[in-house]
């Protein structure tokens, strides 16, 4: 998800800095009924279906309380698999380990692409109590008909995408993904919730963008993301080196001095059910 903008009726505003249009429901505790959604995830906190059975979205929490979530997007499209053999890293692990040096909880959406090209490192993500794994497609193809030049995926295989990266996730290792979806590029509207609302996910956004991608200076990056933050942010970076470079860095400075404010940092799943 290397740009981020996406669509309800209306569309967002776009500025330097992309933000999120908000969206939400009622909170509740249920398993997706889909077999190729996350049903083996014991019961977890979602968003109520929205009118007409559109897949509810997710962007922060109340600002009652200062918790922020780190969401990082681990993004690898469908067709990208020459250059990751040719030597392109679409992983991070100085990144996951700096997380873990600092414990720091987060959550990771895997696209299935990338979980097929990194299985190991998606099983050690999976595994690790400090994360949890959301649905990032199989294809990272865009649900919309615009979305920063990104592939369109045809509306009659969104739902097979989805559910793609779920069995993709499975096999990879990720024995539990979470019951959360997150558009490539960050672009939907109504038809695309529509589309995947019968999976039973929350569709999780954000509402300060880190503005990671393809970043030099990772001191702009953490500039960027201290100016946006406000208690129940969630705030979208990337897990891919060859596309944010600097993102380990940009974490290392970032989380002590929101420490330092009196954050707390907790994953996607603990601010929607701190919505509740």
């Amino acid at each position: 998800m290397i740009t981020h903008v996406r669509r309800t009726a209306a569309v967002c505003v776009l500025g330097a800095a992309l933000t999120a249009c908000g969206a939400s429901g009622t909170p509740q505790h249920t398993a997706p009924p889909s077999a190729a959604s996350p049903a083996a995830v014991p019961r977890t906190a979602t968003l109520a279906p929205g009118p007409g059975g559109l897949t509810p979205v997710f962007t922060n929490a109340p600002r009652r309380d200062k918790a922020v979530a780190l969401t990082f997007d681990a993004d690898m499209t469908a067709d990208q698999g020459p250059r990751a053999a040719a030597g392109e890293h679409f992983d991070n692990p100085g990144l996951i380990g700096a997380l873990r040096s600092l414990k720091v909880p987060a959550t990771v959406f895997m696209t299935g692409r990338w979980a097929e090209q990194y299985p190991d490192e998606a099983r050690a993500i999976a595994a690790d109590p400090l994360f949890e794994v959301g649905n990032h497609s199989y294809s990272h193809y865009s649900f919309t008909t615009s979305c920063y030049g990104l592939p369109v995926l045809p509306r009659q295989r969104m739902r097979s995408d989805v559910e793609r990266a779920f069995t993709a996730l499975r096999a990879a290792g990720v024995t539990r993904p979470m019951p959360y979806f997150r558009f490539p590029g960050g672009c939907y509207d109504d038809q695309a919730l529509r589309t995947i609302g019968a999976l039973g996910v929350t569709a999780v956004q954000w509402d300060v963008v880190g503005g990671d991608a393809f970043a030099t200076q990772a001191d702009a990056v953490v500039r960027q993301v201290l100016d946006g933050v406000r208690p129940g942010s969630v705030v979208v970076l990337h897990c891919t080196r060859s596309a944010a470079p600097v993102t380990e860095d940009v974490v290392r400075a970032l989380v002590p001095e929101l420490r330092g404010r009196g954050y707390r940092f907790v994953k996607v799943s603990t601010l929607i059910e701190a919505s509740g």
